[in-house]
């Protein structure tokens, strides 16, 4: 760098930006991905959330048992809540000041998902036109901002009841062409209700409630097979309920004051250590954990004063101190439960012994499928890995420290050796793995957890994402589906999304799994060059570049070259999330689409092909 190029660099160029201009320069540190609403995680419903978030926590407090949600045609949310309303003083500091916030007051919150004074001020500074109205005490205050900068405000007497209400606008420049999608606003209301009973949710109308709180949520998930009443224990610290069934694996849904944590945290994992406790005292001796566990589907939902997450998404719960205390009562509850219904207890051993013996069953050809795995190579076939892993530590000041870049790893599953070939020639090799299928996986259905071990191809993939013994040894962040865009790809993604839901269903459930979307179409002239994943995107741009536009079909990966690929496994990847809306539907619809029900499913597909 020469003198003249260091010279360039002064004090002009040093900014300080306002709480809410750093929001909107960096979103992503706030809300994640930005988005259109087409999926759930969608930067527009964190936004709904962390309004809806703030009721909630008056809920908590025991002030409002109501909060209204409203859509309008124009995209504009609202939210209402009967609580004790915003203190009309620090109303602007509320929703425009980062760091400032009841939350930090243990008094008048207690739990709290919100404890970093950013939530409404995200909302505001994201949204294009926010407005916030806080009763309390016969008085109202009204606030009215365009992109973070106060326009309106209006104060006086008001016959209304305490409590808030926000409505906001997202911004066209962060969500460009955004739509709520009403399932997605359904499921994270239900959610909502399963985990705050006797709370009563509104939706434009549409209500939204439970009694029996969790115990709720996990009879909407279970399969209808279950071995036994579920076992549900609830106490303002902690609520918990699982049961059996005849599934593979073990399958939880965690949350910390109302946060879903999908990839867990102490609380889950004390969770699951009480229980295995539990059962061992009654049992009379030390059992296997897999053979307690598997098979099981369980809830668990604490309310903490400090949460702490392991990171801004809150999907991990990191407090240590609370294990201790988690595994004591779960374990005293369990056993005393098991203790006083002689035929949960029954079952439940029941199952606990026919699970040991389908693991004594499988050693064998566990032992097998590992000398094969070592003869073959000391490394996993077909798996070009990364640097960085969902679980790697590395050395920081001499302690162990998380990864930073382990929570953007991924592995693509990919089609064929020209697929693979193009992605690994583009791919990001600290955080970006490919791993080659041979061809069409074997259909998993209707087979036992042995198949796993004695098909080469599952066996590896089951070891490359370190998932053999429980999903806390997943590698990856993302395991990513990639395949061509015609009628074979189609089947080997059902293959794969098969394999999964029957041997590893936590996996979906925990929204690791993906599909990769790429483009069928390429659409260019001298100028420009547009790449299109569909007919309406292909016709859109073969109109704007003009009659002389060439347009190309992409028949599968393979043809696009690792120049062109490069850009569709990176910033602008679009990957669909595999989501699970109904687990009791899962094994029906399983055996209709990959069963050998082939007369029946042709009927099927022949009536509604037009």
């Amino acid at each position: 760098m020469t003198k003249d190029h260091d010279a360039r660099y002064d004090e002009s160029h040093i900014k300080t930006l306002s709480s809410l201009e750093h929001i909107q320069t960096r979103p992503g540190m706030y809300i994640g991905r930005l988005g259109n609403g087409e999926h759930p995680d969608d930067g527009i419903y964190v936004l709904l959330k962390e309004v809806i978030d703030n009721s909630v926590d008056e809920f908590i407090m025991k002030q409002g048992r109501r909060i209204d949600v409203a859509i309008a045609a124009d995209g504009t949310a609202t939210v209402r809540d009967y609580g004790r309303g915003i203190p009309l003083g620090k109303l602007v500091e509320c929703v425009s000041q980062i760091n400032t916030g009841g939350k930090y007051n243990t008094e008048a919150f207690q739990y709290s998902v919100g404890l970093n004074g950013v939530g409404l001020k995200a909302v505001n500074a994201l949204s294009e036109r926010f407005t916030v109205r806080s009763v309390r005490d016969g008085r109202f205050r009204r606030l009215v901002f365009a992109e973070g900068a106060l326009q309106e405000e209006e104060e006086g007497a008001s016959p209304d009841p305490d409590g808030t209400e926000v409505s906001f606008l997202p911004a066209a420049r962060f969500f460009d062409g955004f739509r709520f999608e009403e399932k997605f606003l359904r499921r994270r209301l239900q959610n909502y209700a399963y985990l705050n009973s006797g709370l009563s949710l509104y939706l434009n109308g549409e209500r939204f409630y439970s009694r029996d709180g969790i115990l709720d949520l996990l009879r909407e998930k279970v399969h209808e097979d279950v071995l036994y009443g579920i076992v549900y224990h609830k106490e303002d610290f902690l609520e918990f309920a699982f049961c059996h069934t005849n599934s593979f694996g073990e399958t939880y849904y965690s949350f910390v004051n109302g946060q879903y944590t999908n990839d867990g945290g102490t609380h889950e994992s004390a969770f699951r250590e009480g229980i295995l406790k539990g059962v061992n005292e009654v049992a009379g001796r030390s059992l296997d954990a897999d053979d307690v566990r598997n098979g099981i589907v369980g809830a668990v939902a604490v309310r903490l004063k400090e949460p702490v997450f392991e990171s801004q998404t809150k999907n991990k719960l990191g407090n240590t101190e609370i294990r201790p205390e988690i595994v004591a009562r779960v374990k005293e509850v369990v056993a005393r439960y098991l203790y006083q219904n002689h035929e949960v207890r029954e079952r439940l051993l029941e199952k606990v012994q026919q699970n040991e013996k389908v693991r004594k069953e499988i050693q064998l050809v566990k032992r097998e499928a590992k000398e094969n795995a070592r003869k073959a190579s000391f490394k996993i076939p077909k798996l070009r890995d990364c640097k960085f892993h969902l679980n790697d530590d590395v050395p920081a000041g001499g302690r162990k420290a998380k990864c930073w870049r382990g929570g953007e790893s991924m592995v693509f599953l990919t089609e064929g050796q020209s697929a693979a070939g193009s992605l690994i020639s583009c791919r990001d090799v600290e955080t970006q793995a490919i791993f080659c299928l041979k061809g069409k996986p074997l259909n998993c259905h209707g087979h036992l957890r042995k198949t796993v071990y004695s098909n080469e191809e599952l066996y590896f993939i089951m070891r490359a994402l370190g998932i053999e013994d429980g999903l806390e040894g997943l590698r990856y962040s993302k395991v990513i589906i990639a395949t061509d865009a015609d009628v074979d790809g189609m089947h080997i993604r059902n293959l794969m999304v098969t394999f999964f839901l029957t041997f590893f269903e936590q996996l979906v459930l925990s929204e690791h799994l993906f599909v990769l979307e790429t483009p069928l179409f390429r659409v260019r002239n001298k100028r420009e060059t547009v790449y299109c994943y569909d007919e309406r995107e292909r016709d859109a741009a073969s109109a704007r570049l003009g009659r002389g536009a060439e347009m190309t079909r992409f028949k599968g990966l393979g043809e696009i070259s690792p120049n062109e690929f490069g850009q569709f496994i990176g910033d602008d990847m679009r990957l669909l999330k595999v989501t699970v809306e109904n687990q009791r539907a899962v094994p029906g619809m399983l055996d209709f689409f990959m069963g050998k029900n082939t007369p029946e499913r042709r009927r099927y597909i022949m009536q509604n092909l037009i």
